[in-house]
Order: structure tokens, then sequence, then C-alpha cells
């Protein structure tokens, strides 16, 4: 029997990933632990939220790897993939939104994974102050949280590239990165030649954090496919807890605007928080942060979607119908799987499996160049 997902607006179901492993030090593992301690949990209840603490996974640590320079510790980021996957499955039936704390950003394939059991076209938001787009070969350092996009179109570490049987996660148009303010030469390559929707912290600057947003979410269809938000908290512009601050890009007040107008949207199927690392943050000062934005974003989520709902009107006493006669059975397929109303999907159980690019031919560059004018141009700027 199919699985129906009628999503609850007040409802989050949150997850912790402990690891650092794809990272290139200890600390990031702490996030999780240290954000509940810091009462995430509740002041999102304080909003308005039913939150369903769904613990952590099983730590997996950063080690130093030198037997592989290129891509160092993968058995422990696949252990964290494997660990979260199937509990990310478990909050997308549960009818809630997914939250999901960890410590770097490999976790987002885990995510996709776990949601794409469920929802058959899934796009993504990669909010990040780094593009992520190294491989192996072009590296400077095997820290594996520097190839994550990477690894998610398709490209990289084959072990993760196989993490889903049938790359990629997601297309390469279906997948926008906003608020880049660093890039590796051969990150600048790949971006040159590809075609990944991509919103520098200069573009957003020059359109505005909202209006930047809402295109964003046009060109990869989040306004009809569901969507997971994967927000780095290095992304803000000075924010110290975390391994890789840095100065320029977007201010604290330019990422709460885009956050919330990423966050107001119905078909989000997930958020991502990443990148925090409490030994860096000794007074606590950076998980209040990061719980202030949160419970802005969120409480206005909440808002949008109970105002947007149609209301409950009482059912009036009719008199009883008369029998009408039995309709024609429906056929095998039409019982097994009915039509998906909008903000439902059905378990890829009843499903055949078809790749995103089987589905959608894969656009290219020339394609974007024909697109609405207030879209950033494709090759990155800066």
């Amino acid at each position: 029997m199919a699985v129906k997902i009628a999503r609850q607006p007040n409802k989050i179901a949150l997850l912790g990933s402990p690891t650092s492993a794809a990272a290139m030090s200890l600390g990031h593992e702490g996030a999780p632990a240290a954000l509940r301690s810091a009462g995430l949990i509740d002041r999102l209840r304080s909003i308005g939220y039913e939150v369903t603490d769904l613990g952590d996974d099983p730590s997996q640590l950063f080690q130093v790897d030198e037997e592989s320079p290129r891509a160092r510790n993968v058995p422990r980021v696949i252990a964290a993939l494997e660990a979260l996957k199937p509990r990310v499955e478990q909050a997308v039936k549960s009818c809630a939104l997914p939250v999901i704390l960890s410590g770097d950003c490999s976790i987002a394939l885990a995510t996709i994974a776990g949601a794409r059991r469920y929802f058959r076209h899934i796009s993504m938001i990669y909010m990040d102050r780094d593009a992520d787009l190294n491989i192996p070969a072009t590296s400077p350092s095997g820290c594996v949280d520097g190839m994550v996009v990477s690894h998610i179109v398709g490209r990289g570490a084959a072990e993760l590239v196989r993490f889903w049987g049938e790359p990629p996660l997601i297309r390469e148009p279906d997948l926008a990165l906003f608020g880049v303010a660093r890039l590796d030469l051969a990150e600048q390559e790949v971006l040159d030649r590809t075609p990944l929707r991509r919103y520098l912290a200069s573009d957003v600057q020059r359109l505005g954090p909202a209006a930047a947003a809402q295109v964003a979410i046009e060109r990869i269809h989040g306004n009809g496919n569901e969507f997971i938000l994967h927000f780095d908290v290095d992304v803000i512009e000075g924010f110290q807890a975390t391994n890789y601050p840095g100065e320029g890009g977007l201010t604290l007040a330019q990422v709460r605007e885009a956050l919330a107008v990423f966050a107001k949207q119905k078909h989000l199927a997930a958020i991502e928080i990443t990148a925090y690392n409490p030994t860096r943050d000794p007074d606590g000062s950076g998980a209040k942060l990061i719980i202030d934005l949160l419970a802005d974003v969120l409480g206005e989520r909440l808002e949008t979607l109970k105002a947007a709902a149609p209301p409950v009107e009482p059912a009036a006493a009719t008199p009883a119908a008369p029998v009408a006669a039995a309709a024609p059975a429906p056929s095998s397929s039409e019982a097994d799987v009915p039509a998906a109303a909008p903000g439902e999907a059905w378990s890829s159980d009843m499903l055949e499996t078809e790749s995103e690019s089987a589905e959608t031919p894969a656009e290219t560059p020339d394609d974007e160049s024909t697109e609405a004018s207030n879209e950033p141009e494709d090759s990155h700027s800066g």
C-alpha cells in the first residue's frame, strides 16, 4: 500500500548528526548537543511548533588520514550518511518538517536521499560561503566538506557518488548556490561550464536578498517541487563560531531576509544547519544567534502557512442521500497508486525509480541566456 505524506505545518522533527568526519579538525560534532543545550527546542515550541526530538546518530569524528590525501576519512563520512538517511525518511513520513543539526556539510547527501524516498522531484538551495565544488583531483586539502555539491550532482569520490544508486542526487539545474563569497580557481572553472544556478554574495547584494531568494526558488522549481534548504552558518559575515569564518559576503540581516523567503515556501521539505563549532563559541553567543535566526524565519513560516490554509467550515446537517450505484472498479494500477494532491507524496515503494536526468533533459548554458533578465548572469561575478 502506498504511504501518503500530508505534511503538518506546525510540526518539526529534530535530528542530530554529530559529525566532523568530512572536516579538517574536531569540533563540529558538538553542534547538535550545543544547540539543544542553548534552548533551541524550547524556543521553537514557544513560537507554536510541536517539536519531536529524534535524537542523535553515533558520532563520526575527524581523524588525520594520510593514507587518502585526496579524499580524507571517506569511510567515516559514509557511516554518518548511512546512519542519517533512514532517520530522515522516518522524519518525512511523520509529516513533520525535518530540521537536521550537523557539523559538516556532507550530511546533505543523506538528507536528499532520505527525502527522495518519498518525493520524486527534489531541488536544493545551498546557502554557503563556499561553493563546495572541488573533487579529489582538484582539492588542495582532500577535505570532503569542500566537495559536497560535486557529489550531489554526480562528480567526485566514487564511494560518495554511488551513495545514491542512480546518481545524480539532484540535477545541476535544480540546485542553486546562494551567498558564495569564496571560490577556488577549479570551482570557478566548473561554474563557467555547468548549468548550476548560482547567486554569489555580490549578486544577492545587487538584487536584494528577498528578490534574489525568490528568483532562486523559481529557477530551481522550488515553487512546484519539494526542495531542501542547506544553511551553512559560515555564510554570515564575521560569524566566528565556525572553522573558517570570513569577512565580506552576506550580513546577518541579509541572511535573515533570504532565509525568510526560503522558509515560507510550502514545498520546503527539510532544513539543514551545518558548520557551527561550539569549541569556537566559549560564551555561547554564536548558538544564541543561530537560535534567534531560526526562530525568526520559522516563526514567519508558520504564520504564512497558517494564513494560506483554507478555513475549516462546520459541516451542515443534510438529509441522507439515496445509495448510488457502485462505481466501476478501478484498474489495478489506479487502485495501487492514486494521484497525489499538492503538498503530498507517495512512497517510492509504489513508484518506479527514475533518474532525474531521464525525466527532464539537462539544460545547457545556452538555455540560461534566454531566461528572465532579473536573474544574475550564470558566469560568476567578481
